[in-house]
């Protein structure tokens, strides 16, 4: 059996070798390697996406996925009285990806909607074809109350680029409809935090965004599947911390993907360094296995913030068949 498994191995690296000297040298270094073997997007696909929505994107060619950020800068959002930037937690995104077998596509979004605004993008995306998968709060105090629904289906690229535009077209989330960005601060999250002290509590990097200061973290210990498409960071398999403030004082909020059996720890350990649990429930319908999501607030100086966010990342990925989580 060993012999025969070294000859497989080796007929497999010499026909991949020889499949490599037919392509120019300056083509080999752009072989990505993607989870599950997901085919890419094509640059047709990426501008229909782009068309349709009227927005550019960004793709990601890791996980062969195109996500276009959705932000509400017709909003001005307070908690507890305060004016919170809506970097902070209040942009919404809508993503695609390709099935494994490249028969099919996934469209997945997170559309950030005041009350009235939950119905009618209901009824739009289920005229258009869609799949409503979750509605719920990230956050308490906020002034206006916002919702945040997810939104899913299946179909080729094309089409479910017009069948979701055409679902938000007549909304505030529509890009055609939304105001310009403010122009931003001078000031930063650079400015705004010691980023080094964080992201060494943290042991990640995180992005500056505007005014705030985001970690988003994937689950690489974990193969989650969805109808045939592999579930990554950049289609809404992650979990998140975003700060806002100054580094003395600090707000933090974001999400946290778990199994369930990791729920209660994450729980224990938010709760034991004073952050208080927003919501827990599901964003995404027949994933395997079932991940559950955690939304947390907190307020005080950013270092105790981030101890207790990484407090949380600690419970993650303990017994799971993959090795852990990684750093």
């Amino acid at each position: 059996m060993k012999t025969s498994s070294n000859r497989r191995q080796f007929l497999q690296t010499t026909a991949l070798a020889g499949a490599g000297l037919l392509l120019p040298i300056d083509k080999l270094k752009v072989l990505p390697v993607r989870p599950g073997g997901t085919p890419v997007l094509t640059p047709d696909e990426i501008t229909a996406i782009e068309t349709a929505i009227g927005k550019k994107g960004s793709y990601k060619e890791a996980e062969s996925v195109h996500t276009t950020p959705l932000p509400r800068n017709d909003l001005k959002v307070m908690i507890k009285g305060s004016p919170i930037p809506i970097p902070f937690g209040f942009g919404g995104w809508v993503s695609f990806k390709k099935s494994v077998d490249g028969k099919s596509a996934m469209v997945m979004g997170d559309t950030v909607l005041l009350q009235e605004e939950v119905n009618p993008i209901i009824s739009a995306a289920q005229a258009n074809g869609l799949e409503i998968s979750a509605i719920h709060n990230h956050f308490f105090y906020e002034e206006p109350r916002i919702f945040y629904m997810h939104i899913q289906g299946m179909g080729s690229i094309a089409e479910l680029a017009k069948r979701y535009a055409n679902t938000i077209r007549d909304s505030k989330i529509f890009p055609a409809n939304q105001p310009a960005p403010s122009t931003p601060s001078a000031i930063t999250g650079k400015e705004n935090f010691e980023l080094p002290a964080l992201d060494a509590i943290i042991k990640y990097t995180g992005t500056v965004n505007g005014p705030t200061y985001k970690y988003t973290i994937g689950r690489s210990d974990l193969k989650v599947m969805m109808t045939g498409v592999e579930m990554t960071t950049n289609i809404g398999l992650n979990t998140w911390a975003s700060f806002a403030g100054k580094q003395d004082d600090a707000r933090i909020a974001g999400d946290i993907a778990m199994l369930p059996g990791e729920v209660n720890n994450v729980i224990r350990a938010l709760r034991s360094h004073n952050l208080e649990v927003v919501a827990v429930h599901s964003h995404m319908l027949n994933d395997d296995p079932h991940i559950i999501f955690l939304h947390y607030y907190g307020k005080g100086p950013a270092v105790t913030l981030a101890q207790g966010f990484r407090a949380a990342l600690d419970e993650l990925g303990k017994n799971s068949p993959m090795g852990g989580m990684k750093m």
